[in-house]
């Protein structure tokens, strides 16, 4: 029998009184020479509340099943699971999500409030990839009852909150360009860590190969073959190194990211003819990506596996990782660390440090060192842009 426990969780109501807009002390203070301020207190708008508890007034109690931990995080609700289908998240958008059910069937479905209620922490209810559990309402409408754990996610922070962008997954297709828009190192050491942090498999994939020299690519390949990623050099549209890249993806559950411009659809789209999604171009002026991916959608393989279309990212925020932690994510600094003469070394100014010493000896890649650098000095509180 599952071990159900009561949670007391956050009431968002969504129906309530606004708060009074000015101070009624000093509104029932503006009286005449002959006049009582008791004269004026019953002309105050009784529509406004003067003793307010907030929008989060009232809490609830729900019952959870295993799974959930005591501190309310993570909360499984328990319901009724024969009345419910298994289904998995393809795309979310706004109040409509559409669920895959396991016989292939697809569902628009909404999301049952109080889910909302659980998921105070999160800016996302349900995202794709997720596992659910809906309860049909007719033959192509349900409702979401149960998101069920996640594990293998990729987020960001977004105003305070985690943005998970996707979740299930085993691997974060890192697609950047060789040119137009040109190829940054520090947003692919930017996303490792996030992938890492989401104990997920990194793949950099550097697309629009056929702009530049292959060879000028082959040191950059060389830095991230070196700490274990493994780096594909592609091209959407020539075909060159898509068959190694359909080999990387087959019968594995991948999601594309990175900056728009780069050609993640387009990979998409040369990968399997079948998918027809939507591409744009690089602006002429700026030399920045245009959005034309609205929203993170799930793609089965013909060949197997599932693979995650997202938006483009121009800002990736770092989700709960602090400066002290990012020396952990920079696996080449691991055998120098222990030849640094502090305990707290920062590795950047301090002196007798032994990453710096590396770096000085070309032992550790002088980029990902600043990639490391900016990291730690970066406000992590504040957006980070890429298209600048």
């Amino acid at each position: 029998m599952r071990d159900k426990r009561k949670v007391r969780v956050d009431f968002r109501k969504n129906r309530e009184k606004t708060t009074r807009l000015g101070n009624l002390a000093r509104q029932v203070g503006q009286v005449g020479e002959n006049d009582s301020p008791n004269d004026h207190v019953d002309e105050l708008a009784i529509s406004e509340r003067v003793s307010g508890k907030g929008r989060l007034s009232r809490r609830r109690t729900i019952i959870t099943t295993e799974g959930s931990n005591a501190d309310g995080s993570n909360l499984v609700r328990d319901i009724d699971v024969t009345k419910c289908v298994t289904g998995r998240v393809l795309s979310s958008a706004g109040l409509t999500t559409i669920v895959r059910a396991a016989d292939g069937r697809r569902f628009e479905c909404t999301v049952r409030r109080v889910l909302r209620t659980m998921s105070r922490d999160q800016r996302n209810v349900v995202v794709p990839g997720d596992e659910v559990l809906f309860q049909p309402t007719n033959i192509a409408e349900g409702v979401i009852e149960r998101v069920n754990p996640r594990r293998g996610v990729l987020s960001r922070g977004s105003q305070n909150r985690e943005h998970i962008i996707v979740a299930n997954i085993d691997q974060v297709g890192i697609v950047v360009s060789a040119g137009e828009p040109g190829l940054k190192p520090h947003l692919i050491d930017r996303f490792l860590v996030s992938v890492a942090k989401g104990s997920v498999a990194g793949i950099i994939c550097i697309n629009k190969v056929d702009l530049v020299d292959s060879a000028e690519l082959q040191t950059l390949s060389g830095i991230y073959g070196q700490i274990g990623c493994e780096v594909v050099l592609v091209s959407a549209h020539t075909g060159v190194g898509l068959e190694r890249l359909r080999a990387i993806l087959r019968n594995r559950q991948t999601v594309f990211a990175g900056q728009s411009g780069v050609g993640k659809s387009s990979l998409l789209n040369a990968i399997d003819k079948g998918l027809v999604i939507r591409t744009g171009e690089v602006s002429d002026w700026s030399k920045k990506g245009k959005h034309t991916t609205r929203n993170a959608v799930l793609h089965e393989l013909p060949f197997g596996g599932w693979v995650v279309d997202t938006p483009g990212i121009r800002q990736m925020e770092l989700w709960d990782v602090i400066p002290a932690e990012l020396e952990a994510y920079f696996v080449e600094f691991r055998p120098f660390v222990r030849y640094c003469k502090f305990p707290d070394c920062s590795h950047l100014h301090e002196s007798a440090c032994g990453v710096q010493a590396a770096v000085m000896r070309s032992l550790i890649s002088s980029i990902r060192y600043e990639s490391y650098r900016r990291l730690v000095l970066a406000d992590n509180a504040e957006p980070h842009p890429y298209d600048d």
